[in-house]
């Protein structure tokens, strides 16, 4: 063998071993394009925005996977943002700002290019165990972290003559499970303002669809306590109700469920977690319902809210048409 060719098979040799290293340090190559990309960019016509909760793991179980797929159907679907609807941080929640929880289990995580739009927040139970206000106050540290208030509305234009209304509202404090010294921010609220707070800005508004998105289910088939759910059934469902809201989205179960009562106009959604996903539990009102981790992208135009589910593969396992004239 001449030098040339063998000095060739050495500089190819290191080429090998520097992309390794590369791909080493910097993670692992991106995953293939969605399984449902088709079907996902019909919806980049539509206004969209992607709903995860259920998140903080370190990047355990799906939830590298899962944040991977996020940014790329967000690039499919041009999601305006992600709604974060709380335990974002498992399982003491976070200290302070500087927390290092921030790197690990979200800053490095959701780090893919289309993830850096805004993020809107609430708090779930995990971060009740910890300081609360280094939440709230990361958004002086985070320009896509927005989390103006513990609960909060934005209103989006879908269409020329339609408009979305979202509240994100913060529901540990509404159960009677959570004001007890282990969760010490809970004793802080007064939740009776925040259920006024509800019932003025949904029947404040003319919005031609309104959801709420709050991290407890108001309805679930699930081994936790059944006291999280009749407390909110007793005191957050009847102001839904009354003020005709489209849908309510939560999550804390780890698994997906949709839910529809006799008698209510009201679709309860229970999103499944975007990294560990848990066993199903079975009810006559569960329509569907799928213990697969994954996270939902919601689309919206004057005629239709669509509610997709899909898994860490970008597959859509179920979907929720809602429709109003």
């Amino acid at each position: 063998m001449t030098i040339a060719p063998m000095m060739y098979r050495v500089f190819m040799l290191y080429q090998l071993i520097t992309a390794c290293f590369v791909a080493t340090l910097w993670g692992q190559p991106a995953l293939k394009s969605p399984l449902d990309s088709v079907a996902l960019s019909a919806i980049n016509k539509n206004f969209s925005f992607i709903i995860a909760n259920d998140l903080g793991r370190n990047g355990y179980y799906y939830q590298k996977p899962i944040a991977e797929m996020m940014g790329q159907v967000a690039g499919i679907t041009g999601a305006e943002f992600i709604a974060a609807l709380g335990d974002v941080h498992h399982f003491m929640g976070v200290q302070s700002v500087n927390d290092p929880l921030w790197l690990t289990n979200y800053e490095r995580v959701y780090s893919h290019p289309e993830l850096m739009i805004p993020w809107y927040p609430i708090l779930g139970n995990h971060e009740y165990k910890g300081n609360t206000s280094a939440v709230l106050n990361y958004s002086k540290v985070s320009r896509r972290w927005q989390m103006p208030a513990r609960y909060y509305s934005k209103s989006f234009q879908v269409s020329d003559s339609s408009t979305l209304l979202l509240l994100f509202i913060d529901t540990a404090p509404i159960i009677d499970k959570y004001r007890n010294n282990e969760y010490p921010d809970v004793l802080k609220e007064n939740y009776k303002k925040q259920l006024r707070w509800i019932d003025s800005t949904l029947s404040n508004s003319n919005a031609k669809w309104k959801i709420v998105l709050g991290h407890h289910p108001i309805y679930a088939g699930t081994l936790k306590v059944d006291s999280e759910r009749t407390d909110l059934q007793n005191r957050l469902k009847p102001i839904l109700e009354k003020n005709n809201v489209d849908i309510y989205i939560s999550g804390h179960i780890h698994i997906f469920q949709h839910i529809k009562k006799t008698g209510s106009n009201v679709d309860y959604v229970v999103n499944a977690s975007a990294s560990l996903g848990r066993e199903q539990i079975s009810d006559d009102s569960i329509l569907f319902s799928s213990s697969e981790p994954g996270f939902l992208v919601c689309e919206v135009n004057k005629l239709q809210v669509g509610i997709l589910l899909l898994n860490h593969a970008g597959k859509i396992t179920y979907r929720l048409a809602k429709q109003k004239l």
